[in-house]
């Protein structure tokens, strides 16, 4: 590959993305190539209203130096005035130079408007009528992209045909830092040689300096003999992996686990834009022999996903983007129990590779959700990031997880609640191997006083509150055996404390009479209508799962699962009694009234469309495929 000079890079090499927006907040991220200072234009071409126009100061600009030629960038606005509901946003952004050039967002990116407009814009509301929602985009997946969906989505709305998408929310695994494409890792390799992305020591791993990493034999498709593996936790492993030597990192497709940061900004970089794609050379010739046809496969899977991207990149610069982490954002069964947690932090190296998932998914997920109140995070960490690289590594490390409120509301009507299942975890006491419960009291408690006095809420958990029973019962039967990680055994109903307190919320006379569970991480989809037995003026509890954006489940084995489920846990079997959820009656929508089925497989976008109070709830599933999947409720 020949050398690429700042001056041929991109200005924009990811975004714009829209984040946090409101009446009185509209926030944007992007990353750029330089320090830039940019001025925001916030208008509207129909009412002729300005909402802001200026160069923003040290408090509208946050910027963090994530390589020589890579800056993170979120802008947070607030207008002049407040932004009417229902209000169309038109939008410019201008980037400044310290030679006093200025480009203006559509010099750089004239593709990211659709048909007709002269800026790029979103809709700002209170009011959620509809809103886009999935989970899981594998880019190596073999199916069509999900997020193209929502680009189709969007162009119709433009042109006045379907009603516009209030929003867009990601509830997990947006990116695959533990599942990666050969191609994928090697232009990885490429954005940080061109972008100089900051490499860091590496303490207690087989290599001194993350720059190391793409020298040594094992890179490709043979990192397991790079993770970490330690010794000094013998007895650990003995009881919590049964005696049997294996890596601390549990994913059964780690060949190309990510490891250092400069890793997991690139394929943050490659996964939102196609700038740097542009840039790179793929090729087969540093790839072990026996994986060159792997590599084949997959390349073709890539690009046809690349092809996808300038979509992507116009999509989520049109609508109001919220995202919510899962495992895969960081690492296979992430915090799954407390033998993991001990077998992972207890190791530098282990600890240093999660804690740089982490970081990645601050700087380019989760800091957009709420920035006001993940700013005393910005505070605490900015420090450390510098021109040089990246300063005190471990002590960042720590401070990020030590960070315990990513989970977060937005006031919309019905009120929005994203809850965090993976880092306020209720650990199980007795035994190493027994799953978490994906929150602790204190976390449910908090969540209780988020619902006293709404009508209804849209509450959102990675992993669905109300799944498919069998599967359930079948993650219990290996939780009871000590082999939890064998099945990635993480449901609600899988910690009693956890099962038993949200189970008791959705009982409480105070909590909301309607309610819509919106989940995905399971690769299939399904909407469940649940109301409490034995009970007058019940909450009406609708569980709507939606996964994955780029990733399925293996579909025989999913038509046995569903097959078995119905006839195992019907509606009046009494087989419902041995459960936690006996006092609940629990009734499968039926995909496309099809009689014999209640799951559905097909990568895609899901669709929500509610009342103002929630009593009329309607799912779809837009499958990336064309094929739109209705999970009609019955009367």
């Amino acid at each position: 590959m020949s050398e690429i000079t700042p001056i041929s890079l991109p200005k924009i090499l990811a975004g714009p993305i829209v984040r946090r927006a409101n009446a009185r907040q509209v926030c944007f991220w992007l990353i750029t190539n330089k320090a830039y200072k940019f001025s925001v234009k916030l208008f509207s071409q129909q009412q002729q209203t300005t909402w802001f126009d200026a160069q923003l100061d040290a408090q509208q600009l946050s910027q963090l130096q994530v390589g020589t030629h890579a800056f993170v960038n979120l802008l947070t606005l607030e207008p002049n005035a407040e932004i009417l509901c229902g209000s169309r946003v038109n939008y410019d952004i201008t980037l400044m130079d310290t030679d006093g050039s200025e480009t203006h967002l559509l010099e750089l990116l004239p593709t990211l408007l659709y048909s007709g407009q002269s800026y790029p814009s979103f809709v700002i509301r209170k009011q959620i009528a509809q809103m886009l929602h999935g989970s899981c985009r594998k880019p190596h997946h073999d199916s069509d992209d999900g997020l193209v969906i929502v680009d189709q989505q969007i162009e119709l709305a433009l042109a006045g045909q379907i009603e516009t998408p209030d929003l867009l929310m990601m509830s997990g695994d947006q990116v695959y830092t533990d599942d990666v494409a050969g191609p994928t890792l090697v232009a990885i390799k490429q954005t940080i040689d061109s972008l100089c992305l900051f490499h860091e020591e590496l303490e207690g791993a087989t290599i001194g300096n993350s720059d190391e990493l793409f020298e040594n034999p094992h890179c490709f498709y043979q990192r397991p003999e790079l993770l970490p593996d330690d010794p000094s936790t013998a007895k650990t492993y003995s009881q919590f992996f049964a005696g049997k030597r294996k890596p601390i990192f549990t994913s059964a497709n780690a060949s190309n686990h990510l490891i250092s940061f400069a890793e997991v900004m690139a394929m943050y970089i490659l996964t939102w834009s196609p700038e740097m794609w542009q840039l790179v050379h793929i090729s087969d010739e540093t790839i072990p022999e026996p994986f060159k046809q792997k590599f084949a496969e997959e390349q073709v899977i890539i690009e046809h996903f690349v092809a996808g991207l300038e979509k992507v990149r116009r999509a989520l610069a049109h609508v109001r983007v919220y995202m919510i982490f899962d495992d895969h954002d960081i690492t296979d069964d992430w915090n799954l129990t407390r033998g993991w947690e001990e077998a992972v932090y207890g190791n530098l190296f282990a600890k240093r590779i999660v804690g740089n998932a982490l970081l990645g998914y601050w700087l380019c997920q989760g800091w957009g959700n709420d920035p006001t109140k993940l700013q005393p995070l910005f505070d605490s960490c900015s420090g450390f990031f510098t021109e040089n690289g990246i300063q005190q590594h471990d002590e960042l490390v720590q401070k990020i997880l030590d960070w315990q409120h990513w989970h977060y509301c937005l006031e919309t009507s019905p009120k929005l609640v994203v809850l965090d299942t993976r880092t306020q975890r209720w650990r199980s006491e007795s035994s190493l191997s027994k799953p978490s419960g994906l929150m602790d009291w204190e976390a449910l408690c908090e969540l209780q006083q988020d619902l006293i006095g709404q009508e209804a809420v849209i509450m959102v958990s990675a992993a669905p509150i109300f799944g498919v029973k069998l599967i359930e019962i079948i993650q219990r039967i290996f939780t009871f055996f000590g082999k939890a990680l064998t099945v990635d055994a993480e449901n609600w109903m899988a910690h009693k404390g956890t099962a038993s307190v949200m189970l008791n919320i959705f009982r409480n006379r105070k909590t909301p009479p309607n309610f819509v569970i919106l989940s995905g991480d399971v690769h299939y989809s399904f909407v469940y209508d649940i109301t409490l037995r034995f009970r007058h003026n019940s909450p009406n509890i609708t569980q709507i799962t939606s996964s994955g954006i780029k990733n399925e489940f293996p579909d025989k084995l999913l038509k046995w699962f569903d097959k078995l489920n119905r006839i195992l846990y019907s509606k009046y079997s009494p087989l419902n009694w041995f459960t936690q959820r006996r006092n609940m009656l629990v009734r499968h929508r039926k995909p496309n009234n099809h009689k014999l089925t209640t799951l559905s497989n097909g990568a895609g976008i899901g669709l929500l469309k509610i009342d103002p109070a929630c009593n009329k709830v309607e799912a779809q599933q837009l499958c990336a495929s064309g094929e739109v999947v209705t999970f009609t409720k019955k009367d």
